[in-house]
């Protein structure tokens, strides 16, 4: 989402293991959204470590992640990959097939898409950290590939393809020796998509960078997202063009053009901002919308950090962040549903110190520790005991 280096992320007090060869692993590095923060905090945790991305996008990612050796697949060579990567996916098992990784005893690989498929260097043990069992494969082809977006002949090609893609992801599922999950709602979609349990370790969140400001004045709903189909932020704009309450929204993608044809003038778009300027906009909005369902949700607990109330659709990660009647409102789905939690969230006092509370139990200093825990059980396990 943002375009600088995120600050305060909380380091290991040490090796998590000495002498430990580890591999990070990430789908792609084209910006910074909730996967790469994770990264981040891993490469801080490891910084020693090779870092392998079937696409990289140099300057996009933070000074923390560029600091590290990234090596890149075969796709790296498209022309203009930054710009077409999203339509290249047919071709990543293909291209993760061919990526080499150099011996090490632990790979982590951090996943959304197809690198909890990687082939790992002989002896090594492998712990995936899944955001999420690939969104458009499963439950929201529609969203992405339907009649809608693609029109009646691209979905009918999509549909075959993706199938494809959903069989080779369930049928390499297996290789990973460990998953933990970034939420209960994920391990609850990897266990029915992967038949695989997985420990939750939250992701981090920057409670000391994130924080309120007393002298600031709340005013207007914002949405801070990635512009894509799965966000929704079509119902934050219906919903709020419903209230009559301006909205600020913080953030790009290819849905850009069709939501700024819908929004109003009091819709304002702000594109990519920088780590400061967010944190600005969370602590003089009156409220942050999240109109989509979530695999976690790192912008919730960012806005509850700021001491800012959410109001969001009841369902997924959020259910975990957001406590309904304390630090915001959960709603049904839709604009109309949305709207009514605006109304009741905006008639209601809100405790920004309840609002830290909450944030605070997703800090990354929590997230260290966890993952620590994580991967120190894994190297001591037996090889018989590794998969759970």
């Amino acid at each position: 989402m943002t375009t600088v280096e995120p600050v305060q992320v909380a380091a290991a007090p040490g090796p998590v293991i000495p002498g430990l060869k580890v591999a990070l692993v990430h789908d792609w590095i084209t910006g910074m959204r909730g996967g790469e923060r994770v990264l981040e905090a891993l490469c801080r945790m490891f910084p020693d470590a090779l870092v392998y991305t079937l696409i990289h996008v140099p300057g996009r990612a933070s000074a923390t992640i560029e600091r590290h050796t990234i090596r890149t697949s075969v796709l790296q060579h498209v022309p203009q990959v930054d710009r077409y990567y999203r339509h290249l996916l047919p071709l990543y098992p293909a291209a993760l097939a061919a990526l080499r990784l150099n011996p090490a005893d632990l790979v982590i690989s951090s996943s959304h898409c197809v690198v909890k498929s990687v082939q790992t260097p002989r002896g090594a043990r492998h712990l995936c950290y899944c955001h999420t069992p690939v969104r458009y494969a499963y439950d929201q082809f529609e969203a992405y590939f339907g009649p809608q977006r693609l029109g009646r002949v691209g979905a009918a090609v999509m549909r075959p393809t993706m199938a494809a893609f959903a069989a080779w992801d369930r049928a390499t599922s297996g290789r990973p020796d460990r998953y933990l999950a970034n939420s209960q709602h994920v391990a609850r979609r990897i266990a029915a998509h992967y038949n695989r349990s997985a420990a939750v370790v939250h992701p981090p969140v920057d409670t000391v960078y994130h924080t309120p400001d007393p002298e600031a004045r709340r005013q207007g709903a914002l949405v801070v997202s990635a512009l894509v189909p799965y966000k929704r932020v079509d119902v934050a704009i219906r919903a709020c063009q419903l209230v009559g309450m301006p909205l600020t929204i913080v953030g790009q993608g290819p849905e850009e053009r069709v939501l700024r044809a819908m929004a109003g003038a009091d819709v304002e778009f702000v594109g990519a901002v920088t780590d400061e300027a967010v944190r600005q906009y969370y602590r003089s909005a009156s409220m942050v919308l999240m109109p989509g369902e979530e695999d976690f949700g790192i912008v919730p607990v960012e806005a509850h950090a700021c001491g800012t109330p959410v109001v969001a659709l009841g369902r997924g990660g959020v259910m975990e962040t957001v406590i309904d009647g304390e630090t915001g409102v959960l709603t049904g789905e839709g604009p109309d549903a949305l709207a009514a939690g605006i109304r009741q969230a905006a008639a209601m006092s809100w405790s920004v110190t309840r609002c830290r509370e909450q944030a605070e139990r997703f800090s990354a200093e929590r997230f260290v520790t966890n993952m620590t825990e994580a991967v120190k059980d894994l190297m001591g396990a037996a090889p018989t005991d590794v998969r759970w």
